[in-house]
């Protein structure tokens, strides 16, 4: 029996036959996420335990194989893909929330859990879990833990690592351990909040919940030109408000929404901000009064107040709709996530539009505007030759406008594959080496998600390639 046939044999017994899959029309399905990158992994398992998480590492690494953990797919930096190949353990079976402890404002759950079910189960005792990325309808707390994701409401609440508490994990030799960011000592859950899979696999987390606000009033502020908004968005965080969200989407992404929402935006707007301030009533309206008072004073065209659930919710409607809709105007897009301080961004995004000009793509932007956080959406067509090299190319020089105006690479979606080779723009030599001297003392090595973070010598492409090529010439019975 080959080692590939063993591989399968043993991971089946250890987890089920019909939770092993590795025939290749069942790997295409996760050999890749919301990125433009593939990679074909040799097996994917999905387990309903942190137990059988342990057996499926174990197995993986008497077989010398890598393990990449993955949840809903919907990464937007490579970081679930199989980028050298092995087994992706999928954790999507694990998608209990266990407990809602209301007293103690705690949640525990397994990481397959949807983020937005988690405020769905807490909302009973008047609870919410505030980090709130654009896929929180489908992303899995898993994947937020391991990206360090935020979303629009992390401006005032910040992202994940700011609420999680404690966590279960399985390390590299598959043993089960509990760490919490309350023990003395180091805050070893704050190190594994954004480290990408790289360092252990989670499998619980104890997670902080919020009080819902008295009183939530968002505003939609239309302007003529993006420069206005953006100077708006300074103008607002200087004044000493901190909105709890401070959006901005610009034209090209008005007019994608505006044909599948109908949010009713006047076709000749420039930007839009989507403002939303909330606390006890008092606070709310004051807030919102100053608010209303600095958009004027830039030349607001058009202010929109919603106060109960039903008018706010048509006013995020084409914040939330945007990126669904952005497939009318083109067959694919390459979003990007770079962070530029916030008085910078006029200047930037002037540059985003002309760099997308000079390569010929479109651009939609949509954005967390109030950190600087930008998502430009580069509109193209893959199925062009060369236009998806070409893409990449251009977001190398977006990520390099984000650098040179003092910000970074990564705002919320992580380094992943995509981009790995631009650490060494922000970081130095010795920061990247005591970076490896962590995950070696992790005992992680190339065992967890290798490929991600740190440059190697292998690609996506390559790896997917060739792992073609080897499925193909064993033939169909070959993993059976």
């Amino acid at each position: 029996m080959t080692a590939a046939k063993r591989l399968i044999r043993e991971l089946q017994s250890a987890l089920g036959r019909r939770w092993v899959l590795h025939a290749p029309e069942d790997l295409l399905v996760y050999e890749y996420d919301a990125t433009i990158d593939r990679a074909l992994p040799q097996a994917v398992v999905l387990p309903e335990s942190a137990q059988q998480v342990a057996q499926a590492v174990r197995i993986a690494r008497r077989y010398g194989l890598p393990v990449t953990a993955r949840g809903a797919g919907t990464g937007l930096s490579g970081g679930a893909l199989a980028c050298e190949g092995g087994v992706v353990i999928v954790m999507t079976r694990m998608n209990r929330v266990i407990k809602i402890d209301a007293e103690n404002q705690l949640a525990v759950v397994e990481p397959g859990v949807i983020n937005l079910d988690i405020s769905k189960a807490a909302a009973p005792y008047g609870l919410y879990y505030a980090p709130d990325p654009s896929s929180q309808k489908a992303c899995t707390i898993g994947g937020n833990i391991a990206e360090n994701a935020g979303g629009p409401h992390c401006l005032r609440y910040g992202t994940t690592t700011n609420h999680v508490l404690a966590l279960e994990i399985v390390t590299a030799d598959g043993e089960i351990a509990e760490i919490s960011a309350t023990q003395a000592g180091y805050d070893l859950t704050g190190v594994l909040v954004g480290s990408e899979g790289t360092l252990a696999i989670v499998t619980k987390a104890t997670l902080r919940l919020l009080h819902k606000p008295e009183a939530t009033i968002t505003l939609l502020a239309i302007f003529d030109r993006v420069s206005e908004a953006s100077e708006t968005v300074s103008a607002i965080i200087s004044a000493g408000i901190l909105p709890a969200a401070l959006e901005m989407i610009d034209k090209n992404t008005m007019d994608a929404v505006e044909e599948f929402a109908h949010c009713g935006y006047p076709p000749d707007a420039g930007a839009v901000l989507l403002i939303e301030v909330e606390g006890l009533s008092e606070e709310a309206e004051e807030q919102a009064n100053e608010v209303r008072s600095i958009c004027e004073k830039f030349g607001v065209r058009e202010l929109r107040t919603g106060t109960d659930p039903a008018e706010r919710e048509r006013l995020w409607a084409g914040r939330k709709s945007a990126l669904g809709a952005l497939g009318r105007k083109a067959p694919s897009y390459y979003i990007l996530d770079g962070v530029v301080p916030r008085t910078k961004l006029p200047s930037v995004l002037a540059e985003v539009y002309q760099a997308c000009d000079r390569f010929g793509f479109a651009v939609a932007n949509v954005f967390h505007a109030g950190d600087g956080n930008l998502h430009p959406n580069v509109l193209f067509d893959e199925r062009v030759p060369g236009a998806t090299a070409r893409v990449l190319e251009l977001g190398e020089e977006i990520m390099r406008l984000c650098v040179e105006a003092g910000g970074s690479i990564s705002g919320e979606h992580g380094v992943g594959f995509e981009k790995r080779s631009y650490m060494s723009w922000i970081f130095s030599e010795d920061d990247l080496e005591v970076m490896a001297r962590l995950k070696a003392a992790f005992g992680a090595g190339d065992g967890f998600n290798p490929g991600k973070v740190f440059p190697t010598s292998k690609g996506c492409g390559e790896v997917s390639s060739h792992m073609r090529a080897a499925i193909a010439k064993a033939g169909p019975g070959a993993y059976v």
